[in-house]
């Protein structure tokens, strides 16, 4: 029998303050550059993918976020032929954790304008950094009543 094929399901968030977007310089492992992307990462067996997106967070960015809206699910097959399936949300900041450790892998927690992120796109996880913006920008956000979590 064939093993059933399965995506990575990720979160992402897309955290607003200020007129500017949290995001988060790393390095992937299988690269040798940083990247900028949202705050993103894989759902773990057990949470719901609103606990999913505030847990990853603030463990890549000490940030404490209330999710308050859904910006979408996108289907992703990466460079290296993982598929993920990303659902990015819409984030409030709320509170800064100063005093915590950052993931591993994690360079920093950068504010930054959406003209500064664009000017960036060469250096962008995915093509979905930008698209996930543009959609805020035009207003296409659902409200988190679509999310059903049992």
């Amino acid at each position: 029998m064939t093993e059933r094929w399965r995506p990575n399901v990720t979160v992402a968030a897309v955290v607003v303050k200020d007129d500017c977007y949290l995001m988060v310089e790393e390095q992937p492992v299988d690269s040798d550059r940083p990247v900028l992307n949202q705050p993103a990462g894989h759902l773990e067996q057990g949470e719901t993918l609103l606990e999913a997106v505030h847990r990853e967070v603030l463990e890549e960015t000490r940030w404490e976020v209330e999710a308050t809206g859904y910006l979408g699910v996108a289907l992703f097959s990466a460079p290296n032929r993982t598929t993920y399936l990303r659902h990015t949300f819409l984030c409030s900041a709320l509170l800064e954790h100063s005093d915590r450790d950052l993931d591993d892998g994690i360079i920093g927690a950068h504010w930054m304008r959406f003209d500064e992120i664009e000017r960036l796109a060469s250096i962008h996880r995915s093509h979905l950094v930008l698209e996930v913006l543009r959609q805020h920008r035009a207003g296409l956000c659902a409200p988190l009543s679509l999310i059903i979590e049992s």
